[in-house]
């Protein structure tokens, strides 16, 4: 077991400043960033979207957990000891429980900075006021967790439109974890269709990453990775995290490597085995059928083409040489994984 770090204070943030001459600007020090998980979660506020019953909630648990013990976050990264709020608010008391209870069998260990939360208003009837109250009353915090968006958002604004909507549910996160510098992570859904780009993956309209400071993607994935993290924002790297479910202990883990590394081997044989069946299909019906993420068929695909294995149309639509490249399709086997009519 690691042995968690001492908890350290914090020393009271400056009023901001948000006004400089051009020279003021190069001469003021600024604090380093503040990151509840380094090179994840950094201060402001993250989104992180997945399917239902992806994960979301065991990752989020297993992270709050480990920072609130000052131990490896996703089995590895190094975090700083600090008060966790963990907002679960479509879970009950006993959920919570049961989940904590496998966790810790498997080797974790109770924590009282930890902070349960299993109902909360909407930020327009209260909610901000709760999370702020705990706020100051844990100045040393090091995250805020909200398990799911959609339960504290609150209504849409009247006559406004979705995406304004979207950018001020965001908005109203971001006022307080900028007043306090303490980072906000937001579980969110992704939408049922598939997209090529994993950012239009997140449900709702581009208001609401536009609001963020970092969007996180969790995918399900083929071959020895049980997930992709797609990760990108105004402080971090843009880049893939290849991810392992450890369904005993409660319990996800970063794999070391490029995501590409740990999925499975042959995907190129499989998408010239797909194509040649069914002729030509654009990436997201190709993920679809071979049940593996949409933004790594989307780059094996392009590499693939560059490297004359495929042949790609003008409109995104991939074929395999010696079949039809007009969009004429074959007649699909009874037996074929995928129906091109969408049943």
């Amino acid at each position: 077991m690691t042995t968690p770090r001492p908890l350290a204070a914090v020393p009271t943030p400056p009023a901001r400043r948000t006004r400089w001459t051009d020279a003021e600007l190069m001469r003021e020090e600024f604090p380093p960033v503040k990151w509840a998980v380094p090179g994840l979660f950094a201060e402001g506020v993250n989104l992180l979207a997945g399917a239902p019953k992806l994960g979301k909630s065991w990752m989020s648990l297993g992270l709050a957990a480990s920072i609130a013990n000052g131990e490896p976050a996703l089995g590895s990264i190094e975090v700083e000891r600090g008060p966790v709020l963990y907002c679960a608010l479509e879970d009950t008391g006993r959920r919570l429980q049961r989940r904590r209870r496998q966790q810790i069998a498997a080797g974790g260990r109770p924590s009282p900075l930890l902070t349960l939360e299993t109902s909360c208003p909407t930020m327009n009837a209260g909610g901000d006021e709760v999370l702020r109250e705990w706020l100051e009353e844990n100045p040393t915090a090091r995250l805020v967790i909200i398990d799911t968006l959609q339960k504290i958002r609150g209504p849409v604004l009247p006559g406004a439109s979705a995406y304004a909507s979207d950018y001020a549910a965001g908005a109203r996160f971001k006022e307080i974890a900028d007043h306090y510098g303490v980072p906000f992570l937001l579980i969110h859904h992704v939408r049922k269709q598939e997209a090529d780009d994993w950012q239009n993956m997140v449900s709702g309209t581009a208001g609401l990453t536009g609001a963020m400071d970092a969007t996180l993607v969790l995918e399900r994935a083929r071959g020895q990775a049980d997930g992709v993290l797609h990760v990108t924002g105004r402080d971090v790297e843009e880049t893939d995290y290849a991810m392992t479910f450890d369904a005993t202990a409660g319990a996800w883990t970063k794999l070391d490597g490029p995501a590409a590394d740990h999925l499975v081997a042959d995907t190129r044989a499989d998408i010239l085995r797909l194509l040649r069946e069914h002729g030509p299909l654009k990436p997201a019906r190709i993920a679809e059928a071979l049940d593996t993420v949409p933004n790594t068929v989307r780059k094996t695909c392009a590499r693939m083409a560059d490297a004359g294995q495929l042949h790609k149309t003008p409109d995104g639509t991939y074929s395999a040489p010696g079949t039809s490249d007009n969009g004429d399709t074959p007649e699909v086997s009874r037996l074929s994984p995928l129906s091109l009519d969408g049943t």
